[in-house]
């Protein structure tokens, strides 16, 4: 797919990275000389130019992209005004970014395909790990609902999944069993990266929990604790 990503900052300079990386072709737009000098070499194509110019945008290959991300988020009034000039120019799959309450207000109010909130995102999240305790990474799926991935505490070393019934015994959906691949990194250091043993596919019966597995699960964040608290009473 091609993106065109308009503000080049921390934040959309690692979106327009992360989705060449994925195998995208990326259009970037930034007023900043330092932010296009940053990321031209990262991604397929730079335009400096300021995008509250109606003028200006019109030399952008809007209709040959197949979505459009205003990332712009230090600068209220850039945002709105980008994403009202490209509204009124008929791109048809439009995101944007906003960086509070207020700002994601007047987005819904032009009917934009997405509002990104990262910053909102990250901190609810961020709440979530450290109130579970550390080691354990939290996905909102809504407001109620998450995927949590933790490493496997020492109660569930040495039991079959089969044995653990998940969903019988704490009402959590088990997505995933990740182990240790062991490998060395380029140093010869013990590796980290993880590798997965078991997914629905495979049958729990022929799994064994180890010391420093990682389990992917899919709930509420109220049964997550009440697990926690049945298996450290």
């Amino acid at each position: 797919m091609r993106y065109l990503v308009i503000g080049l900052g921390i934040y959309g300079s690692n979106l327009a990275r992360d989705l060449t990386e994925m195998g995208h072709e990326v259009i970037g737009v930034d007023v900043k000389q330092n932010n296009i000098d940053e990321i031209k070499d990262y991604i397929s194509t730079v335009y400096m130019i300021d995008s509250t110019e109606e003028s200006a945008l019109s030399v952008l290959p809007l209709r040959n992209v197949d979505v459009v991300i205003v990332a712009i988020g230090e600068n209220f009034g850039a945002s709105v005004r980008t994403v009202a000039l490209l509204k009124k120019m008929g791109v048809k799959c439009l995101y944007a970014r906003a960086i509070d309450k207020l700002h994601e207000a007047i987005l819904e109010g032009f009917g934009i395909q997405r509002i990104i909130t990262p910053e909102q995102r990250a901190a609810r999240d961020l709440a979530h790990e450290i109130e579970l305790g550390a080691g354990i990474r939290s996905l909102e799926v809504d407001k109620d609902h998450y995927i949590i991935k933790f490493e496997a505490p020492d109660y569930f070393v040495g039991l079959a999944l089969a044995d653990l019934r998940m969903e019988e015994n704490f009402r959590l959906h088990l997505v995933a069993v990740c182990r240790r691949s062991g490998k060395s990194n380029i140093l010869g250091l013990p590796g980290h990266e993880l590798e997965v043993v078991y997914s629905a596919d495979t049958p729990a019966e022929d799994i064994t929990l180890s010391a420093g597995d990682v389990l992917t699960v899919f709930g509420s964040l109220r049964d997550f604790r009440a697990m926690y608290r049945h298996i450290s009473s």
